[in-house]
């Protein structure tokens, strides 16, 4: 079964419920997925206990182990600028892929219509790491049905 990586902003109830929802839409294609919000270190035993800077590495080591182990990284763009978290995991997945030959495709999904600037919708360095990118859902599910088939 195909593995993604689900790399978004995950801080308000809005972003939580667009990420539950979108995940299960790629659930429902045959496509395991790995959402922070919902497998990351809640699943560690005893995390509520840890230092903050334990919870930081631990979340580290996580998500990085699992962007890692992706077949498919999806990174949600939207927001006024991208999640920080979420262009740390984009660039783990591209050099991950740059320098072990990995096959990994990188999506991004841009439903926001807020631009970098006037000319560049998109930082150089986030555009540059994308393999595809898509302007809403069904146009991903759809580039996500094309991958594994």
């Amino acid at each position: 079964m195909p593995s993604l990586y689900f790399a978004a902003p995950l801080f308000s109830q809005a972003e939580l419920d667009f990420n539950a929802h979108l995940a299960a839409e790629i659930e429902k294609l045959g496509i395991s997925v790995f959402l922070p919000q919902r497998d990351g270190i809640e699943l560690v035993p005893g995390w509520v206990e840890m230092t903050a800077e334990e919870r930081q590495e631990t979340i580290f080591r996580i998500d990085s182990e699992a962007v890692y182990a992706s077949d498919i990284l999806l990174f949600v763009l939207d927001g006024r600028v991208p999640d920080e978290g979420a262009c740390v995991e984009l660039g783990l997945a591209h050099a991950h892929r740059q320098a072990t030959g990995v096959r990994r495709t990188i999506v991004g999904l841009m439903t926001d219509r807020r631009v970098a600037s006037r000319d560049e919708r998109l930082n150089a360095m986030i555009a540059g790491a994308l393999d595809e990118l898509h302007d809403d859902i069904p146009a991903v599910l759809a580039a996500l049905r094309r991958l594994i088939a």
